[in-house]
C-alpha cells in the first residue's frame, strides 16, 4: 500500500534521479558536440556554465539529504509508523523540490534566503519526525 510517506520517499529518490539524468544529458551533449572532452568534468561542474554548477550542487544537496530525511521516512515505513510522517510527507517533498528549483534558478542573495527557508522547513520536519518516531517506540 502506498502511503504519503512511501510516495514522498519515492518522490525524493525520483527527484534526485531526475536532477542526475538532466545533468548527464547536458554533459553528454557537451561531449558529443566536442565542447568538453569525456574526461573534462569535475563533480561540481566548476569549468562549466553557472547553471551546470548550480545543477551539480542541487543534485548534491538531494544526495546529502537522502540518508537523513529518506532514512526517517524509511524508518517510519518499516516500523509501521507512517502515521507519524504521513501528515507532513507532501510538505517535506514540496519544500525539497522547491529548494532545488530555486537553486537552479539563481544564487542571488534573495534566492539563497528563499532556498534556505525551504531547507529550514525540511530540517524542522525532520526533527519533528525523529522525535515523534522515538516517542512512538
Amino acid at each position: 500500500m502506498y502511503t504519503p510517506t512511501t510516495l514522498a520517499l519515492l518522490g525524493f529518490i525520483f527527484w534526485a534521479l531526475l536532477l542526475l539524468v538532466l545533468m548527464e544529458v547536458i554533459r553528454s551533449q557537451l561531449v558529443l558536440s566536442g565542447k568538453v572532452p569525456p574526461n573534462g568534468f569535475t563533480p561540481d561542474n566548476a569549468a562549466l556554465s553557472p547553471f551546470m554548477q548550480r545543477l551539480a550542487r542541487a543534485h548534491a544537496n538531494c544526495v546529502e539529504g537522502l540518508p537523513i530525511f529518506g532514512g526517517l521516512l524509511l524508518v517510519a515505513i518499516v516500523t509501521g509508523q507512517s502515521a507519524v510522517t504521513d501528515s507532513l510527507a507532501w510538505v517535506f517533498l514540496a519544500s525539497r523540490v522547491f529548494q532545488s528549483l530555486v537553486h537552479l534558478a539563481s544564487t542571488s542573495p534573495a534566492a539563497v534566503m528563499v532556498r534556505f527557508a525551504a531547507f529550514v522547513v525540511q530540517m524542522a520536519i525532520g526533527v519533528y519526525w525523529a522525535v515523534a518516531l522515538f516517542a512512538a517506540m
